[in-house]
């Protein structure tokens, strides 16, 4: 197997819908005994660097898998935790997000079932809770009457698994993966993620066999291969750690 001959080895995971299901209440989505086993024990391996990246803000992240020996990059690429620290990968402005805010928990408020999250570079409104239709159509709505002041305010609008995020433009998976694989030669490198937010992370080089991608659930993806759930992704990381 290519992974056990490799020498230096990268595996990328998101957590959410990746490494555990979506729950209700996204503080309830806590990793498994088994995953945190896994986790550690790759982590062990001096071969392997293991990064997990996630939109979850910060704080929500570290509480869930900050004990463990690994690289954790937080809110779409606008922080990351290295050796035990966490450090803004880009510059912070939150003067934009009073006026959304309050559009934001205005459709809270006529919509039951969401809620409006603030994070220290984005705000997300979370629609999990509500009946799918009006929960899908109001995110149109919200879409269209942001469109153009997200453009004007130099920010991005990221349209995920039944949320909707406003972020400064700044901010990119994709872009602090790149850094990290120009910086170091790694010769096996392994992505796994399921929201839409994964793809700009998955640009590698698409004739590379030491390049593998891995979407979890379905829709429409780029990656090379696909996986139904967060159980059968701990399987693989098991089957890897073997």
């Amino acid at each position: 197997m290519k992974y056990k001959n490799a020498k230096k080895k990268l595996i990328l995971l998101d957590y959410d819908g990746t490494l555990v299901d979506f729950t209700v209440i996204p503080d309830e989505a806590k990793p498994s005994v088994r995953l945190l086993n896994v986790l550690y024990k790759l982590s062990c391996d001096p071969s392997t660097k293991i990064v997990i990246i996630t939109g979850r803000e910060y704080k929500s992240i570290d509480k869930l898998i900050g004990h463990l020996p690994v690289e954790i990059i937080a809110e779409h690429g606008t922080m990351i935790k290295k050796g035990g620290i966490w450090n803004d990968l880009i510059k912070n402005n939150s003067s934009w997000k009073a006026e959304f805010l309050g559009m934001f928990n205005r459709y809270t408020s006529e919509c039951p079932g969401s809620f409006t999250e603030e994070k220290r570079f984005s705000i997300v409104w979370h629609y999990r809770n509500v009946d799918m239709m009006k929960g899908y159509i109001f995110s149109r709505e919200v879409i269209r009457q942001v469109y153009d002041k997200i453009r004007s305010n130099d920010l991005r609008i990221i349209d995920g698994n039944k949320t909707l995020e406003i972020i400064t433009n700044g901010a990119s998976k994709g872009k602090i993966i790149n850094n990290l694989l120009k910086n170091s030669h790694y010769d096996y490198v392994l992505s796994i993620g399921d929201d839409v937010t994964e793809e700009d992370i998955f640009e590698f080089p698409k004739d590379d066999e030491n390049y593998i991608t891995i979407k979890v659930g379905y829709g429409n993806t780029s990656e090379k291969y696909r996986l139904d759930s967060p159980n059968e992704v701990i399987q693989l990381l098991e089957r890897l750690s073997n």
